[in-house]
């Protein structure tokens, strides 16, 4: 048995990187298969997520793209669309600045493949980045949009953005490693992304994992206390169980023993508008303890 202090990683390095590297590294958390990474590994794996439709892991790559459409028509048809995770603003007459995960663009090209604008933004995305558009392109391809035009706006672009887009397009993810009542929490969030060590495939009586179940240290209690000692007789007795019910069950099954005192790591990818929300909430002395134990330090860190 491991017990470990929760903690957290800000990944802003991870978004200078390209879509399929981003999503990758986010995507082999659910497995703890980082191990696997090389320099060869990122499109075969993100083209299989694309392929089998794994959509939670491709949202783990934001793209934003200025849009200068010719007909004023074109922005009534895409809004009537309802598009869906998408952030649409205004920056200057029939100029649109757009910013989505490639899902999010993906779905739109799947659900609404008539609209001239997803199918100027799917044509442009699908030419620098065919892995993740391979297999939804329409038949007999996209349509020519005459006089429309469109761009990447990079990241230090978005930085020097006014501050209203600045945050509703400027994306950030981190890495909590923290025990799962936080995280049943975490996820409440909307408009988030999350992806998850999955204790379904994990099995923690492998060598990479030490052949141990790992825990939070509870804040709750200090160390040598009655209650510490009782904490830690209960994870324990519980990691006896898993593990010897991993000797004729799955992970999937041993699992249902785990407590929420198990370490698990979650990255959370949102703009930086729903992250001043999440600190609203989250760091006030009304929100939960373990919760407010990675909130505030986060939160110092990112306001300097």
């Amino acid at each position: 048995m491991k017990i470990i202090p929760p903690s957290y990683e800000i990944l802003d390095a991870l978004d200078q990187q390209g879509l399929a590297v981003r999503i990758e590294f986010s995507g082999r958390i659910c497995y703890k298969s980082e191990d696997k990474i090389d320099k060869d590994s990122a499109l075969p794996f993100v083209s299989k997520m694309a392929e089998h439709g794994h959509n939670s892991v491709l949202e783990m790559g934001v793209v934003s793209l200025r849009i200068r459409y010719p007909e004023p028509d074109m922005l009534a048809e895409l809004y009537a669309t309802q598009p869906r995770y998408l952030q649409i603003d205004t920056q200057a007459e029939n100029t649109l600045l757009v910013t989505g995960s490639v899902r999010a663009f993906r779905e739109m090209l799947i659900f609404h493949p008539g609209c001239r604008l997803v199918q100027g933004m799917s044509a442009f995305l699908a030419e620098r980045h065919p892995y993740f558009f391979a297999t939804i392109i329409p038949e007999g391809g996209f349509q020519d949009q005459p006089g429309m035009i469109m761009s990447k706006v990079r990241l230090h672009e978005i930085d020097k953005l006014p501050q209203p887009l600045r945050l509703k397009h400027r994306h950030l993810a981190v890495k909590f490693i923290v025990n799962r009542a936080v995280t049943h929490e975490i996820v409440r969030h909307r408009p988030c992304s999350f992806l998850q060590e999955s204790q379904r495939y994990c099995r923690y009586a492998d060598n990479k994992f030490g052949g141990e179940v790992t825990f939070i240290k509870p804040m709750f209690y200090g160390d040598g206390t009655p209650e510490y000692r009782l904490w830690h007789q209960a994870m324990a007795e519980t990691e006896q169980l898993y593990l010897k019910l991993l000797e004729t069950s799955t992970p999937q099954a041993a699992r249902t023993v785990l407590p929420n005192s198990c370490k698990t790591e979650l990255i959370v990818y949102a703009n930086l508008q729903e992250w001043r929300h999440i600190f609203r909430l989250r760091t006030t002395k009304a929100a939960e303890p373990s919760m407010r134990e990675v909130m505030i330090p986060l939160h110092q860190e990112l306001t300097g």
